[in-house]
């Protein structure tokens, strides 16, 4: 006990000069994670506001010298980046707050896709049909559905759904032909172009 209390001292007494500017930038840190933890629930636009006036005082420590300054540079460039969906949640109900909320979701849909097709790997049906796949899983998770809950209620936007998937369908029977034969699928891909360019 007497070695380690030494070995904490001393590493202590050698990063002393460190610590003030480490309480500070936690303590920037803690005031933004309160925010955004929202336990006020206030609404989007007053969080908004009182993220940016944060962010404010952040400037003001930007030009700092040492490791407070480096760490609020990054902290801003971060949090720019990030800006356009930060505060998506507040504004669609029920939209997770964090990525790790999502990411449970798709592992989620790969755990029982995997239990109901005993495939290791992803199947590929996942990357045609994923976009409706994995929302039906996630929604079938949250609620029952009644059979007339199915029917389409917007059925432009139904076709325009089945056109894309028969598009990526598409796609991946032609990845599915070039791979059996690639000198064959060619031969028929630069006769349709030569088809196409040709005067009739």
């Amino acid at each position: 006990m007497r070695n380690l209390q030494r070995l904490l001292q001393r590493g202590l007494t050698r990063t002393a000069r460190l610590w003030p500017e480490i309480r500070t930038a936690y303590a920037f840190v803690h005031q933004a994670a309160h925010l955004l933890a929202n336990h006020d629930a206030a609404d989007v636009f007053a969080l908004r506001r009182a993220y940016r006036g944060l962010l404010a005082k952040l400037c003001e420590h930007r030009e700092a010298e040492g490791l407070l300054g480096e760490a609020v540079t990054i902290f801003l460039k971060v949090t720019k980046s990030y800006w356009p969906g930060l505060f998506a949640c507040y504004e669609v109900p029920d939209l997770p707050r964090t990525n790790n909320d999502l990411e449970h979701f798709f592992g989620a849909a790969r755990y029982h896709e995997r239990r109901a097709t005993g495939r290791k790997l992803a199947s590929p049906a996942t990357v045609v049909r994923g976009l409706v796949r994995l929302v039906a899983a996630v929604a079938t998770r949250l609620s029952a559905f009644a059979p007339a809950d199915l029917q389409p209620s917007d059925l432009a936007a139904w076709y325009t759904l089945r056109q894309e998937l028969d598009h990526r369908h598409e796609a991946r029977r032609a990845q599915l032909r070039f791979r059996r034969d690639s000198a064959a699928y060619l031969a028929r891909l630069e006769e349709t172009l030569l088809k196409s360019t040709l005067p009739p």
